[in-house]
């Protein structure tokens, strides 16, 4: 895995086409993940959630997450399966372009070197989808000139592997994962229910030949995952692939410039069948089948740096658009479906920006605005009968579009030695995914509508923080943040009984509909520390947020109450200890309050605490064994829960072991 190489391993090096880090950078709160963190995490969604404020969609890794619920959020605010966060590989977006989830089969901890968690809305370079802040990763630079190899085995039929080397300018990555998962009901658990299974593979190829004397990186990857919801007759396919050219030139001298010039493209496509649960979880039915959900992302973005020792500027330019619709076929009765549905659309957002900066003394001050354009049209949704073709809905909206002016300032003052102070306040935005806009969608006996009138999510945000990056390492950061339009899934009705567009829900289910529900004001403060000796280090970090929401007209019974899938408080603690030279020893504690599952903060998530605990043994300079074990104490970690008040939970005690080779 992408961690220090020890010396007498010989690396070679791959060209990274990739602008540095911009100074102005610093005056915004950034979280810095190393490739050990994220290597010797399960997954690397799992990794990320190390930082403060940083939450996973429903507290469920990817490892036995549905794709539409691999959301993952900043800062605590409204999570959401459509993440309110982007994630970027080298500049390009990994956010899936139907429905803003991010399928972390295809970022394997094993490709990855770095993560920077930009904490706050990310107008700038990063544009639509930044909305509560920006997760870049940095594809690896740097392999063991033989290769890297893992293999690893655990309980449940857990068994994997992964794989790094490089060729000249070619560096390849692959991985591949299966476990015969854990069933996520335990109390109430029927002949309905049956284990979270899951299948794995993904694979990169990066090639960086030279055009007119500049490294072009191209980089063709792509995933395929298969994986069982936890109940009979309710499973997920998805597949995915991405090509990317990248030609960049970092700034060669103080006063050069430097430039980067990127397009990309994304196919997606997400097959799910749903069931509904009988009485007394003695059954299921099916309820629909998803058997296609074709999806095309496309973008470009260029931008131009000169940097001084006095300050400097950026100005760029970006452009997606996204196409795709779900094919579906529901309302079973008398053993077969009667109902076929195809609904979607496209949606475009391109905008410009502009930032500069400048150094005076102990001071450095930064401003930048953005303007963006977005766009959704050619949607539809489109229901006929199965038998003889006749349309039953034609729900044909009309197009939208709108311009959106962005921007932030911020400003960073040297206080003391390796001490600072700064501020920052900004404004971003998330236009509403194909699938928010088009797809209803059903998860055992609750039924979610689409609602293709929904506007663009808006966040405005200020904050205050200061710290040290001397040998104690740490920070404080106060926040205030206000989200507009929130889209947020909004009770409209409860089982049984039969509803226009929906049809029949039954006993204990709810029907919801996705709105732009009035506004969520978040206050909170994220704080970390981290101290390192000779072969011990110490990391303890921790996020509060109060969050409420203001249904205001729109939706006037969730006023005053906390967003769904927000949790108050999160802390987390990492220890690792290096007793003898070929040992490393690591334990990591999450804790987690409770949070709520519904938009009526009726089904209370309770508060859990994790703890995982890995050893690694570094055989010689070429081997390394390693045990781990996620959950050590079998906490009962509460994920979801039904409208009769049916939990389930997260996974059970899992013991791994593994080994690495670098040749």
């Amino acid at each position: 895995m992408p961690v220090d190489l020890p010396p007498l391993v010989d690396v070679v090096t791959v060209e990274a086409a990739r602008l540095p880090p911009s100074p102005m950078d610093r005056a915004f709160s950034i979280v810095t993940l190393g490739g050990e963190a994220i290597a010797t995490a399960p997954r690397l969604d799992e990794a990320l959630t190390a930082t403060p404020g940083v939450q996973l969609f429903r507290r469920t890794s990817s490892q036995a997450s549905n794709p539409t619920t691999q959301g993952i959020s900043v800062r605590s605010i409204a999570g959401s399966g459509a993440s309110r966060a982007l994630v970027t590989l080298d500049g390009v977006p990994q956010n899936d372009p139907f429905g803003g989830w991010v399928l972390w089969t295809g970022l394997p901890p094993i490709g990855i070197e770095q993560a920077r968690v930009i904490r706050g809305a990310g107008a700038g370079p990063y544009g639509a989808g930044a909305l509560t802040g920006v997760i870049q990763l940095s594809e690896r630079t740097q392999v063991p000139r033989g290769g890297e190899y893992e293999i690893y085995g655990g309980e449940r039929g857990l068994a994997g592997g992964a794989a790094a080397g490089a060729v000249g300018e070619v560096f390849v990555s692959a991985a591949a994962e299966l476990s015969d998962g854990w069933i996520p009901v335990r109390e109430g658990r029927g002949a309905a229910d049956q284990p979270l299974y899951y299948r794995g593979l993904s694979g990169a190829l990066h090639w960086t030949p030279e055009l007119a004397g500049q490294p072009l990186a191209l980089r063709l990857s792509g995933y395929q995952e298969k994986r069982g919801a936890g109940v009979i007759g309710s499973d997920s396919r998805a597949t995915g692939a991405t090509l990317s050219a990248t030609l960049a030139q970092a700034p060669a001298a103080e006063g050069a410039l430097g430039w980067r010039v990127q397009g990309w493209m994304k196919r997606s496509d997400f097959e799910n069948r749903s069931a509904a649960v009988g009485a007394g979880r003695g059954g299921t039915t099916p309820a629909s089948e998803q058997y296609a959900t074709p999806a095309m992302g496309y973008g470009l973005n260029a931008a131009l740096r000169r940097d001084v020792a006095a300050g400097g500027w950026e100005v760029g330019v970006d452009a997606r658009l996204s196409d795709g619709e779900t094919r579906e076929k529901f309302r079973y009765m008398n053993g077969a479906f009667t109902r076929e549905r195809v609904a979607g659309g496209t949606q475009s957002v391109a905008g410009l920006y502009g930032e500069a900066y400048r150094n005076l003394g102990d001071w450095l001050l930064t401003a930048g605005v953005r303007v963006d354009r977005w766009a959704t049209y050619d949607g539809g949704r489109v229901e006929r009968d199965a038998a003889t073709g006749a349309v039953t809905l034609d729900n044909q909206p009309q197009d939208r579009d709108g311009w959106l002016p962005t921007g932030r300032v911020g400003a960073r003052y040297g206080a003391w030695t390796d001490g600072y102070v700064r501020a920052a306040a900004y404004a971003g935005f998330r236009p509403a995914t194909l699938n928010e806009l088009y797809r209803p969608f059903r998860v055992g006996n609750d039924v979610t509508e689409a609602n293709a009138g929904l506007e663009p999510e808006k966040l405005y945000g200020a904050e205050f923080g200061l710290g040290s990056e001397g040998d104690l390492h740490w920070d404080v950061t106060v926040f205030a943040n206000r989200l507009e339009r929130a889209v947020a899934n909004v009770t409209i009705g409860m089982g049984p009984g039969t509803f226009p567009v929906a049809g029949f829900i039954p006993a204990g289910g709810v029907l919801r509909q996705r709105q732009n529900a009035g506004e969520v004001d978040a206050y909170g403060v994220e704080a970390q520390i981290e101290r390192r000796w000779e072969s011990v280090s110490l990391h303890l970090a921790g996020a509060y947020t109060k969050a409420k929401i203001d249904g205001g007209a729109a939706a006037p019974q969730l006023t005053g109450l906390r967003p769904a899938q927000t949790p108050r408080l999160t802390l987390t603690g990492e220890a690792t200890w290096r007793p003898v030279e070929p040992l490393n020893l690591r334990a990591v504690i999450r804790y987690e309050g409770d949070r709520y599952d519904d938009d009526l903060n009726s089904r209370k998530l309770t508060a859990a605490t994790q703890v995982n605990l890995r050893a690694d043994w570094a055989v010689s300079h070429a081997l390394t064994l390693y045990a781990a074990a996620e959950n050590l104490l079998d906490a009962e970690i509460e994920t979801a829960q039904t409208g009769d008040g049916l939990e389930s939970y997260d996974q059970p005690r899992t013991l791994r072991v593994g080994l690495v080779l670098r040749r």
